[in-house]
């Protein structure tokens, strides 16, 4: 099995290791959802907004064809994080169907 690449970029903050950890592990379930061959790879950004209490993640897929783009807040980078793999999920499912479609 190949491994996935997750690319981690931290913006205003340093991320401590359990936050690089939760990462890994939940962008990392997204490899089930590519296409077989080609490259696997996930750029996360986290940032903190404007209100400290606003945690941002943007999670970034190169997907054959296109870019997957998926950003969510929440109170916790954690919960930002979660909501962010769910919604990416969906639309990596729907690209896939619409990549074998054609």
């Amino acid at each position: 099995m190949i491994a996935m690449e997750i690319i981690l970029k931290t913006l205003k903050f340093d991320a401590d290791q359990k936050l690089v950890e939760f990462v890994n592990k939940k962008v990392g379930r997204l490899k089930r959802f590519f296409p077989s061959g080609g490259e696997q790879a996930a750029e996360v950004t986290l940032s903190l907004g404007i209100n400290p209490d606003n945690k941002e993640v943007k999670i970034q897929i190169h997907f054959p064809g296109q870019d997957l783009i998926i950003e969510r807040q929440s109170h916790s980078f954690e919960q930002a994080i979660t909501d962010g793999v769910d919604a990416m999920k969906e639309k990596m499912t729907r690209a896939k169907e619409k990549l074998y479609d054609k």
